[in-house]
């Protein structure tokens, strides 16, 4: 009887034993599921290439320093290169979402990138906050707002209106010339805005003209604004088209002062050729805020030289992403975009911000002046 007891007894201590061993790998199966991904969408190759480089550093740089953890949720990072090409980024995201099975994605970086990757993730019901896509239709849709997806920077009429109101009230400019895109959502937003508010101010286009991506010689509209002779070419677009349309203005004798949006927010920009141009741009490194310094500081520690609008926002962006996990305290994307929605006054490195009904944060901007040796001015400061 007594070694029957015993032989229960001990059955007994085996099964317990097991439970608790079993809860034991429950429990570490149960950790392994707080892993969650988020996305990064760039170009980190292609024509604007170093705008994707910068956004992901900015990018890593707030996944480091929260210990690639938020709340009791580890991140894995899983990045994607779009090229700068819609098609692309349409099936990055498509890849991101349905294979890699992130919960939110920054990026992308360019518009018309963001723009197809937004539906994709609005219709998944994936969180998708672009860093830099200024163009209105990136958050709303025919005038429904996409409710998943948010930015970190102004819109191109924001800008736009900042630019001509400089122009008119600053540059003391009666007259301007506008080349734009004709395909690209950022170009046309910006020249539309820039035209609308610079005529409302009292001033003249006396050139307005369209261009194809691919083109390369500006020879004939560049002649027609020379013979024009306007105080202001604003040329919305990114550094690379920026600095050949204005090599070529330069070649034909144009003098104008340069005027632009913040693509031209390249280490790659021609300086010498822009140099005395103006554009505007999301942040300054030489803001006198404590946020601003103490990010700088921190940047050129990890990278060695100083960071840009992009790496900027893209910092700014993935930190208001982190937040809202925290806040959330869930992997669910519905209640991310809840708390990401609800962000109030959040210390961003390029100003205090909130997001409007449309997910577009209410913030500032600043204009910057190009320098030869290959730096940026800051001129000012301009709220919203």
């Amino acid at each position: 009887m007594r070694r029957a007891k015993l032989l229960a007894f001990s059955l007994v201590l085996v099964f317990l034993a097991g439970v608790v061993f079993g809860c034991g790998g429950q429990q570490a199966g149960t950790q392994k599921e707080q892993t969650i991904k988020i996305g990064l969408m760039a170009p980190l190759q292609g024509n604007v290439k170093t705008f994707g480089e910068s956004v992901q550093k900015g990018f890593e740089l707030a996944l480091e320093e929260a210990g690639y953890k938020v709340g009791n949720f580890k991140i894995e990072k899983v990045i994607a290169d779009d090229r700068n090409n819609s098609t692309e980024a349409a099936n990055a995201a498509t890849k991101l979402i349905d294979s890699d099975k992130v919960v939110a994605i920054v990026g992308a970086v360019t518009s018309k990138c963001t723009v197809p990757a937004s539906e994709i993730a609005q219709a998944r019901g994936v969180v998708m906050i672009s860093p830099t896509s200024t163009a209105a239709n990136v958050t709303v849709d025919k005038g429904k707002r996409k409710d998943f997806i948010f930015r970190a920077c102004f819109i191109d009429p924001f800008q736009g209106t900042v630019a001509a109101r400089f122009a008119v009230n600053e540059l003391k400019a009666k007259t301007a010339a506008i080349l734009y895109d004709q395909g690209n959502d950022y170009t046309v937003g910006l020249a539309k805005a820039f035209k609308d508010e610079f005529e409302k101010l009292g001033g003249k286009v006396l050139v307005e003209e369209t261009y194809a991506e691919g083109d390369k010689d500006f020879s004939a509209v560049l002649t027609t604004v020379a013979q024009k002779n306007p105080d202001i070419l604003y040329l919305p677009d990114y550094y690379n088209k920026v600095s050949l349309i204005g090599q070529q203005a330069r070649d034909k004798g144009i003098k104008a002062k340069f005027l632009g949006g913040d693509g031209w927010d390249s280490a790659e920009l021609n300086f010498k050729v822009m140099a005395g141009g103006y554009f505007t741009a999301h942040y300054s490194k030489d803001e006198p805020r404590e946020a601003v310094r103490n990010w700088v500081k921190k940047f050129e520690a990890k990278y060695g030289s100083a960071p840009d609008s992009f790496a900027t926002l893209g910092y700014d962006a993935t930190k208001m992403l982190l937040k809202a996990i925290e806040t959330a305290g869930s992997a669910d994307p519905a209640k991310i975009r809840d708390a990401l929605a609800a962000l109030k006054d959040f210390p961003a490195v390029s100003g205090d911000m909130r997001f409007d009904a449309n997910g577009n944060p209410i913030k500032q901007a600043v204009v910057l002046q190009v320098q030869e040796d290959g730096t940026y001015k800051y001129i000012s400061t301009i709220q919203p």
